[in-house]
Order: C-alpha cells, then structure tokens, then sequence
C-alpha cells in the first residue's frame, strides 16, 4: 500500500522515485517491509530512524535487520535525530509511534513534500498542521484523505496467489500489487486521491489478476 501511494504521489508532485530523499520513521516488520520494497523499486537516499535515531552502519548494538537496514540505507552516515533527517527530504513514511513531530519539522522538508504519517490513531504529525507545509498528505485514519490501510492489498492479494495455486509469495508479486492498486486511481489521480478507497469494487479483482501474472512469470504458479 505504501509503495503504491507513493507512486501516485510522486506522480502527483512530478518527482521520480530513485531521485527523492525518502526519511523513514520505524524500523520494525512494517518499517523494514516497505523499505526493502521501496529499495526493490528503485529508491536510491533513504534515512531510517528508530526511537534512539538514525540508523548507521557505526551506531552500535545493531541486530542483524537493523544491521541490514544500515548497510542498506543512510549513506552519508547521518547520526543525529528524527526532525534532522527531516531536513530536506522530499518523503516522510511514518511506520512508528504518535506525535514525534510537528509542522515546523514539515515545514524544513524540500518543496512539495509528501508526507505519510501512519501510526494509528494518533499519527507521528497532525494531518493538518502537515497539509499547511506538504504538498500530499496520507495516514491510516479513515476521516482524513488518502487512506493507506492494507486492507486494500489482503484480498486481491491472497486471491490472486490462490487462483494461480502460488507456493510462495513473491518480491515480485507484491511490486505487481502495489502496481495494480496504484493503477485503479490512475485516471482521477491528485493530491488527495492518491489510494482508492477500501469500497472501490475495482480493487480486489485488479491486484488479483496482477499477482496470480506475476506468479506464473515467476514459475511460483503450480
């Protein structure tokens, strides 16, 4: 769902993924999982931070995932804080905790800053203190515009990965269902419409058909 809205997003603003300052705020299942998928599509400058900062291949007591993070991302070796690796980037995914930062720390990011806060409720900025600084702003609430709930992937995934009778899920089949899910918007495509909604009878059968193509090709299909 993220690489998905991010996509659209960047479409939006009229950026390029592999040339956008991306600062990711998390770095447990969820943080990792959509950083090895925005990697995995071409994202190049990515910070990630966790609840003592940024991680780096010299911060010590790193496990082997946030070993991996750090020697996957980070590569100027930033080691300070959150709303520093703020500072000029282009993207911020929230995968954390609520209220870590505030529209002035938005309002250091480079122009049409995209801005996805994700914890639930309560996301890591307020949507509108962050609207008044970003271009595109997403959370997880269902009040707010650009939902990003994962919801909208379940379904169509497991469908499709069944109906091709799938042994695995693949690196692969997730990007083809984040390609799909950002495609059913794809002809009303703007700042606030960057997701369709959970009740987009569309959704389902598209990401279905993409993953169960993507399974075959990748000889997964039984």
């Amino acid at each position: 769902m993220v690489l998905a809205a991010l996509t659209n997003a960047l479409r939006a603003v009229g950026k390029k993924l592999g040339s956008v300052r991306i600062t990711i705020a998390g770095a447990g299942a969820a943080g990792t999982a959509v950083l090895r998928l925005l990697l995995a599509s071409g994202a190049a400058d990515v910070i990630v931070c966790d609840d003592q900062g940024a991680i780096h291949v010299g911060r010590p007591g790193l496990d082997d995932n946030l070993r991996w993070v750090a020697e996957h991302t980070n590569a100027e070796h930033y080691d300070g804080r959150l709303a520093g690796a703020l500072r000029g980037a282009d993207v911020f995914i929230g995968l954390s905790a609520p209220r870590l930062l505030t529209g002035a720390d938005i309002a250091t990011m480079n122009e049409d800053a995209i801005v996805f806060a994700l914890a639930n409720p309560d996301p890591e900025v307020d949507p509108d203190e962050a609207a008044e600084h970003a271009a595109v702003v997403a959370t997880g609430r269902s009040d707010y515009p650009n939902q990003i709930n994962n919801v909208l992937a379940f379904p169509g995934v497991f469908a499709g990965a069944f109906d091709a009778g799938a042994r695995s899920i693949t690196e692969n089949m997730k990007l083809a269902a984040a390609t799909a899910l950002g495609d059913v918007v794809a002809d009303r495509l703007a700042a606030g419409c960057i997701v369709p909604t959970p009740f987009d009878p569309r959704v389902a059968p598209a990401v279905a058909a993409a993953v169960a193509d993507q399974a075959r090709a990748d000889g997964v299909a039984r």
